[in-house]
């Protein structure tokens, strides 16, 4: 079989950090390409990529033969990762599964801007990648911004030192109100039968309690649901630490019918963040993002404990799809407190 020609490529706004470029870029030099050749050269080169991945954040690939959800499906297998099956995570956002490891990206409506995030970081339950593929690009708008969460972390220490301590030490904790039927209006609509997997509220009650979550039932049989504390800051393997956590999402974005964003997140032993450093965050946040401006079959690959993501408004079609894949047992630990 023909191999590929890929170059590394640079394209607009890309950002350098010392010997790291974000996102790194590749290109398919081959207009003959066809969907073997690339899942060929991905199995060839997926400790790189992966490599690339975490030192760097994130991975595009654009002009590979990428048409459809199945082709996506195809590449991500190609990287023999664990699937991370969307119907059996935590997640709140509404999605439509399309084939055994790909779903769409988020249901929420055009207008509904979703905010900076490490995807599931709000669950005890996280996948180490994520990947996205884009089968039709919007008209206007529908760009995925990422942002390097260790960056961040760095600058956020600079400016609001006792915060980021406050962080370490105490933890976060979410709180989300989950429907009895899945709400497609909302950016964090799943029902509370599938984002449990149950189908009763004493199956709903023993899954949460295996976790440790704390739960009441409330009006047109929704469930109030608690996180226990969970970290805010890691460390990965290579001594990187990082902002990791949903924050900014929860802070900004959880609003609709049934929650409110100044309920949804705290700190570990309950009391409430310093709005003002996390307006610090949200502004670093996006002062650091890089919006990747979709082109129809771009694929692209991101480390979730290094790269967070986010979702521009957006109009007309848009369809960008999702896979995840599980992270190793001990990659990384909480940071602790000195």
């Amino acid at each position: 079989m023909t191999s590929l020609s890929v170059d590394q490529i640079r394209i607009e706004k890309q950002q350098d950090y010392n010997e790291s470029v974000f996102p790194h870029v590749l290109r398919c030099n081959d207009q003959g390409a066809n969907l073997a050749m690339a899942t060929d050269w991905v199995k060839r080169h997926a400790s790189d990529l992966l490599a690339n991945a975490t030192r760097d954040g994130a991975v595009l690939l654009r002009d590979f033969p990428v048409s459809s959800a199945e082709d996506f499906d195809a590449i991500v297998d190609s990287l023999d990762l664990p699937n991370f099956p969307y119907e059996k995570s935590l997640s709140n956002a509404v999605r439509i599964t399309r084939t055994p490891r790909v779903f769409s990206a988020n249901e929420a409506p055009p207008e509904v801007q979703i905010f900076f995030h490490h995807e599931m970081a709000q669950t005890p339950l996280y996948p180490r990648w994520i990947f996205f593929s884009c089968e039709i690009a919007a008209e206007k708008g529908g760009a995925t911004p990422i942002c390097r969460s260790d960056v961040l972390l760095e600058k956020l220490r600079a400016s609001c030192s006792e915060f980021v301590t406050t962080c370490i030490q105490k933890g976060l904790r979410y709180t989300n109100v989950m429907p009895s039927d899945n709400d497609a209006n909302s950016g964090m609509g799943r029902s509370w039968k599938s984002t449990l997997g149950v189908a009763s509220r004493e199956e709903a009650e023993s899954r949460l309690g295996k976790l440790g979550y704390s739960w009441k039932w409330v009006d047109n049989d929704c469930l109030k649901a608690t996180t226990p504390a969970l970290p805010a800051v890691i460390e990965l393997a290579d001594g990187r630490s990082v902002f990791f956590n949903q924050l900014i999402a929860a802070f900004c974005g959880w609003k609709d019918s049934r929650n409110a964003p100044s309920k949804s997140i705290c700190h570990g032993d309950g009391t409430p963040l310093d709005t003002d450093a996390v307006r610090v965050a949200i502004e670093l946040s996006e002062q650091l993002a890089f919006d990747l401006q979709w082109q129809a079959g771009d694929v692209v690959i991101v480390d979730n404990m290094v790269a967070m993501h986010a979702r521009r408004s957006f109009s007309g079609t848009r369809k960008v799809l999702a896979s995840l894949a599980s992270m190793e047992i001990n990659e990384f630990t909480p940071v602790q407190a000195e």
